[in-house]
C-alpha cells in the first residue's frame, strides 16, 4: 500500500446547527467532499473579525436623530411651525451621521 500524502489527521467537534451549515456551504460551493472542502477553507479561507466602536456610535447617533426627526414631526403637527433651532440640530446630526459612514467604508475598504 502506497503512503499517504496526507499522514496527519485533525480532528475536531461541532454541533448539529454547524454541521448542517457546513454542508449548506459546501452545496453552494459545489462539493460533496468534506474533507476537501474543510483543507480548502483551512488554507485558503480567511477569518474576518470586526470590531468597529464607530458602528456603535453610529446606531446610537441614528436613534437620536430618529427621535428628533420624530418630536418635530410632532411639533409641526401640532403647530404648523418649523423652528430653525430644530432643523439646523437635524442637520448636524446628518452631517455626524455621514461622517461615521464615511469612517466605517475606510475601515471596511482596508479589509480587501
Amino acid at each position: 500500500m502506497a503512503k499517504r500524502k496526507r499522514d496527519v489527521p485533525v480532528l475536531f467537534w461541532v454541533s448539529a446547527e454547524e454541521q448542517e451549515l457546513i454542508h449548506q456551504k459546501m452545496q453552494q460551493y459545489g462539493t460533496e467532499n468534506l474533507s476537501a472542502y474543510l483543507r480548502k477553507m483551512a488554507l485558503d479561507g480567511y477569518v474576518v473579525k470586526l470590531e468597529l466602536p464607530e458602528l456603535k456610535e453610529l446606531v446610537s447617533l441614528m436613534r437620536r436623530s430618529s427621535n428628533n426627526l420624530n418630536q418635530l414631526t410632532r411639533k409641526v403637527h401640532e403647530t404648523g411651525r418649523v423652528y430653525n433651532a430644530d432643523l439646523e440640530d437635524i442637520s448636524q446630526r446628518q452631517e455626524q451621521l455621514w461622517e461615521g459612514v464615511k469612517e466605517i467604508l475606510t475601515q471596511l475598504s482596508k479589509l480587501s
